[in-house]
């Protein structure tokens, strides 16, 4: 009976393909197994790929079965500029463990370090990637998770770079705690439903920190955006929730904290908006809650235009703005209700923390600016305090319904 069962092990062990009874293959400098496109070629489906310090010198490693590849000790893989890096089209992947970098660049092609394509459930983690063209890129992907890279690259011009984590008609995407900068926009998404963007840090990219279009359900919360070329855009989207975020330090002529464009059914909640030229800037967007925000030192907190209507601002913190709000019709299609203005010089008789008098948050000035930019000049003179002062006792040119019915008279916590 034991000689019959020996034969058996034996003619399994010889009728089955080694990868497969050693799912794990190592590549190393000097081993047998030298190239991780060999090695991932020879691994078997549901293998193990271990890969160990060194600089291995590849492009072009394509994997189409579900693979883990791990890298001990951060190895790298330079592209030596030659194309994609890495091509993912099987699900169940998971890379983990690079330094990736040189990508090839093109205006025709979107060369990325690590491309997706038609590919479920994949994890991409721990990792690092530099002076690349993109980054990561998912296209028509569900149910994948991208956590803990650093992504990064040099070039100044918006028209030659591209995007750190790029996402095209992706399903269920989770993109947490990476960190990227210098790219086009740092994160993009284009057709993506119910994302969740969370910990992530984009700073100084040459567009936006984060680039939303025609994606709805999603939600981002708990981010970095600082030194964006033009802050955060979130565009032709519904029921978006932005919570918990910081945006800071978006400066120049067409820079915002966070642009709305044609955006509906959605919440803005938690935020900071901290030095950035215009906080939130609203075009066509509507039933927007606007709720506990804090604007601080910018320079126009909010200018929202008069296509966007029935949003609401209540409990926000507007905190030392050149300017609170600023808008383009001569009525109010917004609610402003308890709000914080440090600007509010109204009293409160009754002792309720509201003050007795309704607050104007747009100011005379702001509007002589909108049409003679050179009179900002004047900011500070006492001319311009009598007239805002004057304007808000009686309005005659600022918008006669746009206030504040219960401004609070301390700031919101």
């Amino acid at each position: 009976m034991f000689a019959i069962k020996k034969h058996i092990i034996l003619a399994i062990l010889f009728l089955t393909p080694l990868s497969s009874i050693f799912a794990q293959i190592t590549v190393s400098p000097e081993g047998p197994i030298s190239s991780i496109k060999e090695a991932v070629e020879q691994a078997a489906h549901g293998g193990h790929v271990i890969v160990k310090p060194g600089t291995y010198v590849e492009h072009d490693i394509i994997i189409d079965k579900k693979l883990t590849l791990q890298g001990t000790d951060q190895p790298t893989i330079d592209g030596n500029e030659e194309g994609f890096i890495m091509i993912i089209t099987a699900d169940s992947v998971t890379v983990s463990g690079f330094n990736i970098i040189n990508t090839g660049r093109s205006y025709t092609k979107d060369f990325a370090a690590i491309m997706l394509e038609k590919a479920n459930d994949f994890v991409i983690e721990n990792n690092r990637l530099d002076n690349v063209f993109f980054g990561i890129y998912l296209a028509e992907t569900e149910r994948g998770v991208v956590q803990n890279n650093t992504i990064q690259a040099y070039d100044k011009r918006e028209a030659s770079s591209g995007n750190g984590i790029h996402l095209w008609n992706v399903k269920n995407p989770k993109i947490s705690n990476n960190h990227v900068m210098g790219m086009r926009d740092g994160i993009y998404l284009e057709f993506v439903d119910d994302a969740e963007i969370t910990g992530n840090i984009s700073n100084d990219n040459n567009r936006y920190g984060l680039h939303y279009m025609f994606s709805d359900g999603g939600r981002y919360y708990d981010n970095v955006f600082r030194r964006n070329g033009a802050g955060v855009a979130v565009m032709y989207s519904d029921n978006v929730d932005m919570m918990n975020n910081l945006f800071e330090h978006n400066w120049g002529s067409s820079a915002y904290g966070l642009l709305l464009k044609d955006i509906n059914h959605s919440k803005i909640e938690g935020n900071r908006f901290y030095r950035n030229t215009v906080g939130i800037y609203s075009e066509g967007s509507n039933h927007v809650h606007i709720h506990r925000n804090d604007f601080e030192l910018n320079g126009w907190a909010v200018n929202i235009k008069s296509n966007s209507m029935r949003n609401r601002f209540t409990e926000n913190n507007f905190i030392e703005n050149s300017f609170d709000v600023r808008t383009d019709s001569p009525r109010n299609n917004n609610e402003f209700d308890g709000n914080y203005w440090s600007h509010y010089e109204g009293y409160d008789l009754e002792g309720n923390g509201i003050g007795d008098v309704p607050y104007r948050p747009v100011s005379l000035f702001s509007m002589i600016i909108e049409r003679q930019p050179e009179s900002l000049i004047l900011l500070r003179s006492m001319f311009i305090r009598l007239l805002d002062t004057a304007e808000r006792i009686m309005p005659v040119l600022t918008p006669k319904t746009l206030y504040d019915e219960n401004p609070k008279m301390n700031r919101i916590s």
